[in-house]
């Protein structure tokens, strides 16, 4: 990386929103980015996780072009591929991409209005912070739409002051493979979604987002997700743990991030022990303490995971267990009190093991 003459000040870590634009840098390296989007409607005990992502932008590789992969109503599993990169469109600085399979002759892929999009774009998806739309078809013929606003809540990082980026400020340098950016831990979705020949219609239902970018691949790691929890609307919880390279070598690192009442409580290796124990499946134990704050974090599942792909040096491959509806219990004290701040529970969580080495219980070193 080379620093401008306006020396640090000019890097993007000064920008209001860390990580939200596309990082692709050209090249024919690997890369690939991928965005998360989950919508949870808490009425009918149900979710929609979206799966976004795109290998060697550049053409012309064996893991070239992108796909998107749906968990829908009792974790069913929907994926579509979009071959052709050139369909695919992205903002550098901000949140805003698309991909266009197919479209009316002589159309370049961009952000279009939604009116547009529709009478443009007979296939493909396209998303903002606060617009997401798309029609998908797979194979077999099943149809799978989608148009919704979001309205944010919280980043990541106090909702008034200038937001963080997930990983820390080294994640703007290229030693960290791959990014991880919490996106959005919590909005308010309004719209609809047709799945597979049924309609559902939503106001104000919790959305959570992030993406994953770089060369390198992480080869295991857990994660919990949740903001939708028993009479607490406004909290949302994130919590991981994985095996990450840094400069050629391996480093385990967790963190648990949570937002409630306006305050965002952050628990990462600079400023806090972070310690877990984790089953390759059903049972996720985490609990984190800095000098200000202690919290406990418990999921669990009786559920068969559904699998989904992830990327791999070898392409989208499925090497992950998932699920949108676990039981998850946190609980969050004043460390130096020992005041208990919340207590919360929640029977839509989502929780994942991926990638090798899942023998045995994962424990933290």
């Amino acid at each position: 990386m080379t620093l401008s003459s306006e020396g640090i000040f000019a890097l993007p870590w000064f920008q209001a929103m860390p990580h939200h634009g596309y990082h692709w840098q050209g090249g024919d390296r690997r890369f690939f980015e991928g965005w998360y989007v989950r919508v949870t409607l808490p009425i009918c005990q149900q979710s929609f996780a979206f799966m976004y992502s795109l290998d060697d932008p550049g053409g012309g590789q064996p893991c070239s072009g992108g796909a998107v992969q749906i968990l829908g109503i009792d974790e069913q599993y929907f994926c579509r591929t979009l071959p052709d990169v050139s369909g695919f469109w992205a903002w550098k600085r901000t949140w805003g991409l698309g991909h266009w399979q197919r479209s009316r002759p002589g159309d370049c892929p961009r952000y279009l209005s939604p009116e547009e999009f529709s009478r443009t774009v007979t296939e493909g998806y396209q998303m903002t912070e606060r617009w997401h739309q798309g029609t998908l078809r797979s194979p077999t013929g099943e149809q799978v739409a989608w148009a919704f606003q979001v309205e944010p809540i919280y980043r990541w990082g106090n909702r008034h002051q200038r937001q963080q980026s997930t990983a820390g400020w080294l994640s703007f340098l290229p030693i960290f493979e791959p990014g991880w950016q919490v996106l959005m831990a919590h909005g308010a979705a309004t719209g609809w979604i047709e799945w597979l020949g049924e309609r559902y219609e939503f106001t104000a239902a919790p959305l959570y987002a992030e993406k994953n970018w770089g060369g390198a691949f992480p080869d295991k790691w857990f994660w919990i997700q949740c903001n939708a929890f028993e009479g607490m609307p406004d909290l949302t919880l994130t919590a991981v743990g994985g095996r990450r390279k840094v400069l050629g070598w391996t480093e385990s690192v967790g963190l648990v991030g949570i937002h409630h009442a306006g305050q965002f409580y952050e628990f990462v290796p600079w400023n806090a022990q972070v310690q877990w124990a984790v089953s390759p499946w059903g049972d996720w134990q985490i609990s984190a303490v800095n000098d200000r704050w202690r919290v406990e974090v418990r999921g669990k599942t009786k559920r068969s995971p559904a699998w989904v792909r992830v990327p791999t040096e070898r392409g989208l491959i499925f090497n992950c267990r998932d699920t949108t509806q676990g039981d998850l219990t946190v609980t969050l004290r004043d460390q130096s009190t020992g005041t208990q701040i919340l207590q919360a529970h929640s029977h839509l969580a989502g929780l994942e093991t991926g990638g090798d080495g899942w023998d045995e219980v994962w424990r933290s070193p």
